[in-house]
């Protein structure tokens, strides 16, 4: 039975890992200081002989006990709300936790997965984004804090494959949704949702036109383990889905699926925002036989079905 442990567990993206991890007959400890994540993502799951959750801050020098055979470095503020709120704690995860935790797979010769982001990018020149692309990236504007925390993160994780010979692999997660994230995340899907299910107007930055491509959980959590199993697979592999679409489609396209009367309205670009995004996925295939399954119609209904019961209102009128 093999023993995996991910940071941030307690998340979106690392408790449904834990989850799919568990569905496979790993054992799983979750790691996680609860500052974005939240008990009630793994309460289902309960402490075991399987599972448990141990609340350290990874910023902080910590070390387990016990073998560990895989490493989900899964932890991160990772809305724009949460590093503008937490901008030193970002790029303090991003460095002293990746550093912590590569430490950690390192004396337990477990395989290290890093979960980087589209955000390594930035503003991108270069579209669909492939991982050769260097990015367009705003070092000082207040999405660096962020953005430069997981470029620094990559690049600690490869020196740990080159100097250390930690066997590392890195996913860049393209934008992800589904049940679990929280209402007021400040990303667009649990935003739109949020006004959609209660009638209010859906804020659109900009004029809508900003493009991006939408992932659903499952596909993604398929994906990184995948990768983390693959072997001497080590660069950047991009995550996500390739079907793009811009803000203004997706808030109609919610109107539509919650029957909302819900206007749109539009707000201030905020600085710094991409004007596109979308993964080329090409490496995915070829190295790890994957792509999205799931349609973002399909994924929406049963993300509006998690939010109805969240926020007390009906799925749909």
């Amino acid at each position: 039975m093999p023993t995996s442990l991910v940071t941030g567990g307690a998340g979106f993206l690392g408790s449904h890992l834990c989850d799919y991890l568990l569905g496979r007959g790993h054992r799983v400890i979750c790691v996680d200081n609860l500052e974005t994540g939240s008990l009630e993502n793994v309460r289902h799951l309960k402490n075991g002989a399987d599972f448990r959750v141990e609340l350290f801050d990874i910023t902080d020098h910590y070390e387990v006990n016990e073998p560990v055979d895989f490493v989900y470095h899964m932890a991160s503020p990772a809305s724009p709300i949460d590093y503008a709120r937490l901008p030193l704690h970002t790029l303090k995860v991003g460095a002293y936790g990746t550093h912590n935790t590569l430490g950690l797979a390192k004396s337990h010769c477990a395989r290290f997965l890093l979960a980087s982001t589209s955000e390594v990018y930035g503003d991108p020149l270069v579209h669909p984004q492939p991982e050769s692309y260097w990015g367009n990236v705003n070092p000082i504007g207040p999405r660096g804090v962020y953005d430069e925390a997981k470029r620094y993160a990559e690049a600690l994780t490869m020196a740990y494959l080159r100097q250390q010979g930690v066997d590392t692999c890195i996913a860049r997660i393209f934008n992800t949704s589904g049940p679990r994230m929280r209402p007021h995340d400040g990303r667009a899907i649990p935003t739109f949702l949020r006004q959609a299910m209660t009638d209010k107007p859906l804020t659109v930055f900009g004029d809508g036109s900003q493009t991006r491509s939408f992932c659903y959980v499952d596909d993604l959590i398929r994906g990184l383990v995948l990768l983390a199993e693959a072997e001497d697979v080590h660069e950047p592999v991009n995550l996500g889905n390739p079907n793009e679409m811009s803000l203004v489609e997706l808030a109609k396209l919610i109107i539509d699926l919650t029957e909302s009367r819900s206007e749109i309205v539009f707000e201030a670009l905020p600085i710094d925002d991409p004007q596109v995004r979308q993964p080329d996925i090409t490496r995915a295939r070829q190295l790890l036989d994957w792509e999205p399954q799931v349609d973002i119609r399909d994924g929406l209904r049963q993300t509006i079905d998690h939010y109805a019961k969240v926020i007390g209102t009906p799925a749909s009128r």
